[in-house]
């Protein structure tokens, strides 16, 4: 049964136009990263006093990164990401399933934004709900590249991997949830017209006589 539903997965996963979209989603988020420097790029230097610091009262690179509370252990840490992540998946599954009542037509980018807000209300004390490897890497990467040097890696008892791989396997774990309890039991086209001719068949005979009569 694992094999198989990998195999499923997988094939979803190579069908779509990935390559592009990972790429896109990266230099993206660098972007962003880019713009939210340059706009606040004053602000950020009086609040640190022109030390950019990682952690401590006046640390900044938590505005691009996301970097676990103290209190947080690396195993904990890992747990976090991959139940957000798969939260996420499981959840965006479900909102695009035309078998399962999806959300309305129009209405998906509301949907979304409702869920990510309601994984990081929920979720996101621990570590910040990265659930999405290029929205963390990429920034980390600027940050390093801006002022903050090699401690953006180094923090967090080495935490910057946690938000990479973690939701990668979050992903896969909330997908095959959905496909697994959800999807594989949806019923077939010929289910659906069996149980369509069912139907037909068990229509009251005073209905079908009413029916006529309006006709």
């Amino acid at each position: 049964m694992i094999p198989v539903l990998g195999a499923l997965l997988i094939t979803d996963f190579l069908s779509s136009k990935t390559d592009p979209s990972v790429t896109a989603d990266f230099f993206g988020s660098f972007l962003a990263a880019g713009t939210i420097f340059s706009l606040y790029y004053d602000a950020i230097l009086h609040y640190s006093g022109g030390n950019f610091t990682v952690a401590g009262p006046r640390g900044t690179a938590g505005i691009f990164a996301t970097y676990p509370a103290p209190y947080i252990s690396l195993h904990v840490g890992f747990y976090d990401q991959v139940l957000g992540t798969a939260m996420l998946l499981l959840c965006l599954m479900a909102l695009s399933d035309q078998q399962n009542q999806p959300a309305p037509a129009g209405s998906e980018p509301v949907a979304v934004g409702l869920l990510v807000l309601l994984i990081g209300i929920s979720l996101g004390s621990n570590s910040g709900y990265a659930i999405n490897p290029t929205r963390d890497l990429a920034p980390r990467i600027f940050s390093a590249l801006t002022g903050w040097g090699m401690e953006v890696f180094r923090a967090g008892n080495g935490w910057w991997w946690v938000p990479v791989v973690a939701p990668l396997l979050g992903g896969v774990v909330g997908a095959l949830i959905y496909k697994v309890l959800v999807e594989l039991h949806h019923p077939t086209p010929s289910n659906k017209k069996t149980e369509k001719k069912e139907n037909i068949e068990h229509v009251p005979m005073e209905q079908l006589k009413k029916d006529e009569m309006c006709v």
